[in-house]
């Protein structure tokens, strides 16, 4: 607990900064760009669609931390109230944030390969259907945060100092065991398991429809792609593990002691922060890494700043504009086989 204290605050402080800085700029770039391409009506593509709705949640999920840092530094004074609504905010964009990054590898993936073999026409309408489909799922999930969170008093320091700490965690009751053995399991599966099949899936038929692209282009692909899903793995993985560890102790299946019990503790509080600067790093990912969302950065910052300090800019700002697209900011939505094609 004393390890806790010390380090979950300050790697929450330092997600939350970083998150709040890059979706703010992924809204601020993707407001910016889609009323320039519409002439003043904001109508946004497929994958600006999802890109929107993944930065809305990762931007949602940031603002929890600081309440969950003051916790941990000291302990929780928020109320019960505030306890359940911020845990119901935190599992809410937690789970819908990945369930979009799935949607996004799906959407380059129909966008490509679909494009590529059949001519696959996709809708906006159907990425509205599928944001709503997710919020509303996730929001049922957040629900079991409605119904157990509560403020209670745990032990802190060492044995025989019987100082208390108030945190806000979920309490299941005796009636109660069968959530608390399966929001692990559901967890594990709709958190992790089935968003990571479903984009090795899309990004390995990605990668192999670019078979005919240049030996350049193909090896930025397999580059970004192992990028994407590598950076998932390892932010996700380890927490996952120490949830299944977990459950799989409370039904039996596998045995420990005490020493078991404060390993599984401490590994979840940490790798739980591991997982949480994935919405530091979508931004990174899925938007920076763009040509077009960083052209459209340097002109916002061009207009921003002033034409002074916009020289040191230019080379960073991508390609030149030669070529105008009226599609995603943050892909080809040209559909066509570019390398950053595959890039939501």
């Amino acid at each position: 607990m004393d390890f806790t204290r010390s380090y979950s605050p300050v790697v929450y402080s330092l997600v939350f900064v970083l998150a709040l800085v890059g979706n703010i700029l992924v809204l601020c770039v993707l407001m910016r760009y889609r009323t320039s391409q519409t002439g003043g009506t904001c109508s946004f593509s497929l994958t600006d669609t999802f890109l929107l709705h993944l930065a809305v949640s990762d931007l949602l999920l940031a603002l929890t931390l600081p309440l969950f840092a003051v916790q941990w530094a000291r302990q929780w004074v928020f109320g019960v109230a505030a306890c359940k609504i911020s845990g119901a905010l935190f599992s809410l964009n937690r789970y819908s944030g990945i369930l979009f990054l799935a949607c996004i590898s799906f959407d380059r993936y129909l966008a490509i390969v679909h494009a590529i073999s059949t001519g696959w026409k996709r809708n906006t309408c159907h990425a509205q259907i599928a944001c709503a489909l997710i919020w509303t799922v996730c929001l049922g999930l957040s629900g079991v945060d409605i119904a157990f969170r509560q403020v209670v008093k745990v032990e802190v320091g060492r044995s025989g100092d019987h100082q208390g700490l108030l945190v806000c965690q979920t309490v299941f009751t005796q009636s109660s065991v069968q959530w608390q053995v399966g929001m692990p399991l559901v967890n594990l599966v709709l958190g992790f398991g089935l968003p990571l099949l479903v984009m090795l899936y899309c990004y390995i038929r990605i990668f192999r429809s670019l078979c005919n692209a240049s030996r350049r282009q193909k090896r930025k692909s397999l580059h970004l792609i192992v990028c994407l899903v590598s950076m998932f793995v390892l932010c996700w993985a380890p927490y996952n593990s120490f949830q299944l560890a977990e459950s799989l102790k409370k039904l039996g299946v596998i045995s420990g002691g005490c020493q078991f019990g404060r390993t599984v503790d401490i590994g979840i509080l940490v790798s739980e922060s591991m997982g949480l600067s994935h919405c530091a790093l979508n931004p990174l990912l899925y938007c920076f890494v763009g040509v077009k969302f960083r052209r459209e950065l340097t002109r916002m910052c061009k207009g921003l700043l002033g034409q002074r300090f916009y020289p040191g800019m230019k080379g960073w700002g991508g390609q030149r504009r030669a070529r105008r697209t009226t599609g995603s900011f943050s892909s080809a939505e040209s559909e066509n086989t570019s390398h950053f094609s595959v890039m939501a």
